[in-house]
């Protein structure tokens, strides 16, 4: 069956960071602490297949293990506890989540590939385990489905599958896999309901609804 990857980070942050762009002295370097994903079916009903969630490390510029600061442990639900028991290096939590992949085209609500892995990799001084051109944006499907661009710009993945009013399991915002369920719910209604054709998926350049 042919699948598709949505897949959701959590990142380092205290208060305001969002607003600062990470750019105070104070501020972390926005690295990942947390990797949700969903392998969604492209064919027949369009299940929900499998899903992958991993904690990381978040390291500093010297190798050094950031410590969590309760504003994110608030937003995120994330514990030193949890890093301390699950905790896995970003390069074998993402060399995990492309075995999860098999291969499939990875999906997030923007360029979680960019603004999250690309700048951890960076920091953490390693190579990029999957490369650039299996990533695409999210945004794209829903544009594809006629989703209008003012509600796209004030939608957080958080919040897409309340905007469909697909019903769901209950879903924790700011929790990476429960964040990528809520892109992969959206995607099966529109999927499900004619409103987005699976070719769609298959598409590698910017595109519009018809």
């Amino acid at each position: 069956m042919k699948t598709a990857i949505i897949f959701d980070c959590e990142f380092l942050c205290i208060e305001g960071s969002q607003r600062r762009f990470w750019c105070a002295a104070i501020d972390p370097d926005p690295v990942i602490a947390q990797i949700g994903a969903v392998k969604l079916g492209l064919e027949g009903e369009f299940p929900i297949l499998d899903s992958f969630k991993a904690y990381v490390r978040p390291i500093d510029r010297f190798g050094k293990r950031y410590p969590l600061d309760p504003y994110f442990t608030n937003l995120t639900g994330i514990t030193e506890e949890n890093i301390a028991a699950e905790g896995l290096t970003l390069q074998e939590a993402l060399s995990t989540l492309d075995d999860f992949s098999d291969g499939a085209r990875f999906w997030s609500w923007g360029k979680d590939e960019l603004n999250m892995v690309a700048i951890s990799c960076y920091v953490a001084g390693i190579h990029p385990v999957i490369p650039s051109y299996r990533f695409d944006n999210a945004v794209k499907l829903l544009i594809a489905a006629g989703m209008p661009v003012e509600d796209l710009a004030r939608t957080p993945s958080n919040k897409l599958a309340d905007y469909y009013h697909v019903e769901h399991p209950p879903l924790q915002g700011h929790d990476a896999l429960d964040d990528a369920l809520s892109i992969s719910y959206t995607l099966q209604y529109l999927m499900k309901t004619g409103r987005l054709q699976p070719e769609v998926f298959d598409r590698t350049s910017p595109f519009v609804s018809s």
